[in-house]
């Protein structure tokens, strides 16, 4: 998107009426619609039920996601063009759509004066994020970026940890991803009905190939493949809990070893230079080593490895028979990052993950796609998100 496109798509216009964020109180049912009603959508759609959020409009361009979620939410409108959501009364909205749609999808929501849930990563381009991070300050809504290690009490309690300084100076940090889920992309015929056009929306016009529309996440034109989705999480932890801003550099290497037909990567390393440590963010889909996520802190003093079950910290010199000094299991929830965008929209204080933050947790993966393509070190422009 062109910034001159988003300034003229930022103006705010007449919207429908509806409860004004500063009079809702604790105990005001929040009111929300759902954007892009996919498997993560839904999924997000029933924390937000779980949590007496009641959702009264769905949209989806593809008509077996609407018909599911029609199912958890029956109560709701539906709809095709989530401009015509968002002319329904609502105090909020949930994005969980593909990442070319997320700017022009908060930016019509930002429009209409709804409070925002955006699942990350917050943007396509690092150019995008400044734009977003923009529209949000001029706007008066509360934007919650869908990064639930924020709002997580064992993340929280591993930070402390690193914050008093038991394991000294860290130098290496290294996050990784390793799911054995890879396989060759499927291109049958969709089984329903799917509004391709609107799919498209402001990407590359191309005839249908269901596997664009079925694994969007694969392609440049609507994704950053998993270098961004997955590596905006765990970058995020590695600059939270290193109190750095984003890398300085980036390179990268990787290969397509089973997901025949994406464009990105499904084995892929990166190596990150910050200021005074380097990180490297490596993720395997061909391969189930600790199946699941993990960051490991390599410090003078000791180890922590932070993972989906808790965290773990080990002492210097580590052994392979060492007995951590603290051990703590505790799963990542969703939920308790979704209360904090509810009670930031009845407090309109700033939520745990505003867009400043996912802009700089994707800063890095951006970097390491635009490496790898390019094949040579990309490095952050001057003064980007360090004013």
């Amino acid at each position: 998107m062109e910034r001159r496109d988003f300034l003229a798509g930022a103006a705010i216009t007449a919207a429908p009426m509806f409860l004004p964020s500063s009079a809702r109180g604790a105990n005001d049912r929040i009111s929300y619609g759902l954007i892009a009603a996919g498997g993560r959508g839904r999924y997000i759609n029933s924390v937000f039920q779980k949590l007496n959020a009641e959702c009264v409009a769905l949209c989806d361009v593809y008509e077996p996601n609407l018909e599911a979620a029609r199912k958890q939410s029956p109560q709701a409108k539906t709809f095709v063009d989530y401009n015509d959501l968002l002319s329904e009364t609502m105090d909020a909205v949930v994005i969980a759509s593909p990442d070319h749609h997320h700017a022009p999808m908060l930016f019509a929501a930002l429009k209409a004066k709804r409070d925002v849930y955006l699942e990350k990563p917050l943007s396509k381009s690092l150019e995008e994020s400044l734009q977003i991070i923009d529209g949000v300050k001029r706007s008066s809504q509360v934007v919650q970026i869908g990064m639930q290690r924020r709002s997580a009490e064992s993340i929280m309690k591993a930070k402390q940890m690193m914050d008093e300084g038991l394991l000294g100076q860290v130098t290496l940090v290294k996050p990784q991803w390793h799911w054995n889920v890879s396989k060759e992309l499927n291109n049958s015929p969709l089984p329903g009905k799917l509004d391709w056009d609107r799919f498209t929306g402001n990407a590359k016009k191309r005839d249908l190939e269901p596997m664009r529309f079925r694994n969007w996440r694969y392609f440049f034109d609507y994704a950053g493949g998993n270098m961004t989705d997955q590596g905006t999480h765990l970058m995020d932890v590695v600059q939270w809990f290193m109190k750095s801003g984003p890398p300085l550099s980036a390179v990268a290497q990787g290969y397509v070893a089973k997901m025949k037909g994406s464009e990105h990567p499904d084995v892929f390393s990166a190596i990150f230079e910050f200021p005074t440590f380097m990180a490297t963010w490596t993720l395997d889909y061909a391969n189930s080593f600790q199946n699941g996520w993990s960051i490991t802190f390599m410090g003078d003093k000791g180890t922590m490895i932070l993972d989906e079950f808790g965290y773990t910290v080990y002492t210097e010199p580590w052994k392979p028979s060492s007995q951590p000094i603290a051990h703590v299991e505790a799963p990542v929830p969703v939920e308790s990052h979704i209360q904090n965008f509810m009670d930031c929209m009845r407090s309109r204080q700033t939520p745990n993950c505003p867009p400043e933050i996912a802009a700089a947790a994707v800063a890095g993966p951006h970097l390491a796609n635009l490496a790898m393509f390019g094949h040579k070190q990309a490095k952050l422009p001057d003064g980007y998100l360090r004013s």
